[in-house]
């Protein structure tokens, strides 16, 4: 069996504090297909990522995990809609168009939090994903996320 590679380290170019592997300051968050339509990122909270109680995750690093999770997953899916690999030829990138985020429990800091995305519509100008973030076994966020194309240059 071929492990997978994740859907960041085949972006070329991607700076992002959240995604991108060409950030080394960065969360570096590494997504991976697990059905067609439907990704997964499991992320391990550092301490100095907590909230104001110190056992808890940051509800900002929450959202900029679930953005950054779902807006990979629909670049990855642009390039599989083009009938291309990931990162081949011309670039394919997507931008956050709304972020909406209800926060249901806080999640613990010394607990990974897995993020599952799953497209649920899609159209030539722009991917509609909705992503659930989990905690200890215990639904925390869930989320809607339109991800809208842009030009390579934006």
């Amino acid at each position: 069996m071929t492990e997978q590679i994740a859907i960041q380290d085949q972006i070329q170019g991607n700076h992002c504090f959240g995604c991108g592997s060409d950030n080394d300051q960065g969360l570096r968050i590494k997504s991976y297909w697990v059905e067609p339509d439907k990704s997964r990122c499991e992320f391990t909270p550092s301490p100095y990522h907590n909230a104001g109680p110190a056992q808890y995750l940051n509800g900002g690093i929450i959202a900029t995990v679930i953005d950054c999770h779902t807006i990979c997953t629909a670049i990855a899916d642009g390039y599989l809609q083009a009938g291309r690999n990931v990162g081949s030829g011309d670039k394919i990138w997507f931008a956050t168009g709304k972020l909406d985020i209800k926060y249901l429990a806080p999640a613990a800091i010394d607990k990974p939090v897995i993020l599952e995305a799953s497209i649920v519509e899609r159209g030539p100008k722009k991917t509609i994903l909705h992503c659930d973030l989990s905690s200890d076994g215990r639904l925390c966020a869930k989320a809607e996320v339109v991800a809208v194309k842009v030009p390579d240059e934006w």
